[in-house]
């Protein structure tokens, strides 16, 4: 039996990256997948691919930053599948710039995005799992939210924010039965990186010990290791994927 036969999963941000690779890897273990995404297209072709390999999913177009569009998403999930068993949180986004270059939108729209949109995904999903007694929520936080980063005022105070909602939600909601950790990714090789001068990726991976990026892959194998009954005991923890990257 695949290890999320009959399991329920969430992923935000599901039709390209990491979140595609999330949908995939937790279709092949045998979940239904609900794949989340305001890329329409992109989300459909993905669920096409999964079921027409034999897996369940949907697709559903969400904006995770209105409350409303998202709780309407938990609905449609529950409809189609009866229960919600695990929620990634992984969308995100990036709108870099320096500190004092920044403007107040591109500060507003990554807030709106990877933090506002994790507490309402969340929000609008816990309570499903609260009935049921049972859930795990994995929220994607990044290296740059335990260390910083240069041009990421924005992007680090969302990823070090979801670590504090992190701890948070595992003291509040873990007697409930429900784990909640965080994955901090470190450089992966996705659609983000394809705009990154070479020089810039060489010298990311001159300071990974494994010598290279991280690949979608090991992002999403720690999604399912994180929601699988073997980390039955882990809760509150932010789990670095990052090849040993030295700061």
């Amino acid at each position: 039996m695949k290890r999320f036969e009959n399991k329920v999963v969430i992923i935000t941000g599901g039709a390209a990256g990491i979140g595609k690779a999330a949908s995939v890897k937790f279709a092949s273990e045998g979940a239904a997948v609900a794949v989340w995404d305001v890329a329409e297209q992109a989300g459909i072709e993905l669920v096409k691919q999964l079921t027409d390999n034999g897996g369940k999913a949907i697709f559903v177009k969400v904006d995770i930053t209105n409350a409303d569009s998202v709780s309407e998403a938990a609905k449609k999930v529950v409809s189609e599948f009866g229960r919600i068993d695990v929620l990634v949180n992984n969308a995100g986004i990036t709108k870099d710039a320096s500190f004092l270059k920044m403007t107040y939108e591109q500060w507003q729209k990554v807030i709106d995005v990877n933090l506002s949109g994790v507490f309402n995904c969340t929000k609008a999903v816990a309570p499903v799992m609260v009935e049921q007694k049972s859930g795990r929520i994995i929220n994607t936080s990044s290296v740059v939210g335990l260390y910083g980063n240069f041009g990421q005022t924005n992007y680090v105070a969302t990823k070090s924010g979801v670590i504090g909602m992190t701890k948070v939600w595992a003291r509040e909601l873990g007697r409930k039965g429900i784990n909640v950790n965080a994955v901090a990714p470190g450089f992966i090789a996705t659609e983000m990186v394809t705009t990154v001068p070479e020089n810039i990726l060489n010298g990311l991976k001159e300071r990974t010990p494994l010598g290279r990026l991280g690949k979608p892959e090991d992002i999403a194998n720690a999604y399912v290791f994180l929601a699988s009954e073997e980390a039955d005991f882990i809760n509150g923890t932010v789990l670095s994927v990052d090849g040993g990257l030295v700061q």
